[in-house]
This record gives C-alpha cells, structure tokens and sequence, in this order.
C-alpha cells in the first residue's frame, strides 16, 4: 500500500474507472474507450505534474504566490481531465445496462466511480479554498476501504495503516481471546474482551491492562467482573488511586504484563505483519488463523521443554563467499 494522498487515491480509482469501462466496452460492443491506454497515459502526466508542484520555501511573498498559483491550475486541470472520464464511465454504464448487462456486472464500476467522485471533492476543497477535511472523511484506500490511520508515536514508525488487534493473553503465554478493532478503541473494548474470554474460561478473575484501557466507565464495570484489576490511569493520580496502583498485587501483574510484547512480536512473525488477504473478512480470518499458529507454537515450546529438548529454531540460510 502506497502513502495515500488525496492526488494518489484519485489516480487509483481513475485508473480502475478506465479499465473497468474498457473491459465493458469491449464485451458489449460499446465505443468510447478504444483509446483507453492513452487516457490512462493522460491520468499519469497529470498525476505526475501534481506530483512536481510543491510549495514555496522562499522568503519572497511573490514568488510563494506564484508556485502556489501555478499549484492550483495544475490541480484544476487535473479534476477537470478527471470529471470527463467519469462521465464517460457513467454514459457507458447506462448503455452497457441497456445491451443487457447484469446490474452485478457494473457493481465494481460504481464502486471505483464513488471512490473518485469522493476524492475529487475532497481535493477540490483541500487545494483549491484551503479547507482542512475531517479525519472521518477520509478514506486511505480504494481497494481496502477498512484500512485505518495509526498514529503510534513511537520513534521510527510514527504511523501505520492498517486495523489495531486486540489479545488476552494467559499467565502460560496462550492467546485466550482477541479482537480486531474496527474504528475503535482501547477504552471501548477492555469490558467486551473480559466479558468474551470470561464467557469461554470462567476462571479468569485477573488481568492487568495498558493505560489505553483505563476510563472510569471501565474501573467500575471491570470491578465488578474480576477481583484484580491492574490498570495504570491516566494523569495525576490521586491518593486513593496511588494506593491501588502500589498494591503488591498490580505491582506483581503489571511485571508480568511485560510478557505479552513477545505475544505481539510472535504474531508478527507468524504472518500478521502484513496481511495478504483482501477485505475485513479475509484480514479477521488471517488474524485468527495467525493467533492458532502462535498457540501451536507455544504449545510445541512447552512439549519440548518437557522432554528436555532444546526449542527449535529456523537454521540461518549459509552464504556462500563470493
């Protein structure tokens, strides 16, 4: 997946309009896209002129005007080129359906020409008056329309796209419950998570959680369900919560709380790093088919340690020297 800009998706779904038109056009006898490669060689220029035209880093008021003057008209013509062929798209999709095509057959091309009509909006507003566009506006690819921006904050990987995993992990290192997080967060899922794995494993009276999970909603509802609860707060603590986190009890959990970084780290080698599965459906079932393999592993892990046996490891491939 490449950074998604609002030029980039719009060059995604055109790309996509063009090649689904084509393809129409050709099955049904249809005219209007026999040039459909110079079109898409058009889409390009365009996208790549938009691509050069960066703002002005100089201290002269004028010049700065210029590059961002020169920036608009590049951007107009490009939604101009843009809203031509979506026209064309429409105007062979109604003549496509007229030779008896299947209303299922076009679903895809409607789907690429919503996917446009909402980026050509959205960067007519951005560019040309200056408009900031809500973050729940936004859409950060065409082909995984579920795909969320992560702000993680951590130096190196400040963002990730994608969808966060929740997991509940066992004082054994089992994965016993987890959840893929759908426009959600920690706050909104540590009950759900207790209450699902309590659901399967009755005897789960402790669990120690990150300072994302913590809410005063949360501290209620958790107490009532389970008899320890570590969960750092957020902010200045006071005195009773002080006690509570200095408990020799959360101090003992939250140490072994640490132990579930190598759980994230093993999913990730076990594939979910990066999901080659399309749509929620395909990404849901790669994460739980990724936290069976995790468990047999550490199932394996345990078998061997029982036997005395050193655990397995992946041998290095050898180089050969040169």
């Amino acid at each position: 997946m490449h950074f998604p800009t609002d030029s980039n998706l719009l060059y995604d779904a055109l790309r996509k309009v063009i090649g689904e038109s084509a393809q129409l056009s050709e099955t049904y006898g249809l005219g209007g896209w026999r040039q459909h490669r110079y079109r898409l060689r058009r889409c390009t220029r365009q996208h790549r002129r938009i691509q050069t035209r960066k703002h002005s880093t100089s201290r002269d008021l004028a010049q700065r005007e210029a590059r961002y003057a020169a920036m608009q008209d590049a951007h107009r013509d490009y939604l101009a080129l843009a809203a031509r062929y979506l026209d064309d798209a429409r105007t062979t999709r109604t003549d496509a359906l007229a030779a008896g095509c299947a209303p299922w057959d076009v679903a895809a091309l409607d789907g690429f020409i919503a996917h446009a009509e909402r980026q050509i909006d959205q960067l007519r507003r951005r560019v040309l008056p200056g408009e900031t566009i809500p973050h729940a506006e936004k859409v950060f690819s065409i082909f995984q329309p579920h795909t969320e921006w992560i702000s993680k904050g951590k130096a190196g990987v400040p963002v990730e796209l994608g969808l966060r995993v929740c997991v509940l992990e066992d004082q054994h290192r089992f994965i016993l419950h987890h959840q893929v997080m759908v426009k959600q967060t920690d706050d909104q899922l540590a009950v759900a998570m207790v209450a699902a794995t309590q659901a399967r494993f009755p005897a789960l009276r402790a669990v120690s959680f990150d300072k994302g999970f913590w809410s005063p909603a949360n501290r209620q509802a958790l107490d009532e369900r389970l008899d320890l609860v570590a969960r750092p707060k957020k902010g200045r603590l006071a005195a009773q919560d002080l006690a509570r986190e200095t408990n020799p009890a959360c101090v003992a959990a939250r140490r072994q709380h640490a132990a579930v970084e190598s759980a994230i780290n093993g999913l990730e080698c076990f594939g979910l790093d990066r999901c080659p599965d399309h749509g929620l459906t395909g990404f849901q079932r790669y994460v739980a088919l990724a936290v069976l393999a995790r468990n047999l592993q550490r199932l394996g892990m345990m078998i061997r340690q029982r036997q005395g046996r050193p655990p397995s490891r992946v041998p290095k491939p050898r180089t050969r020297a040169a």
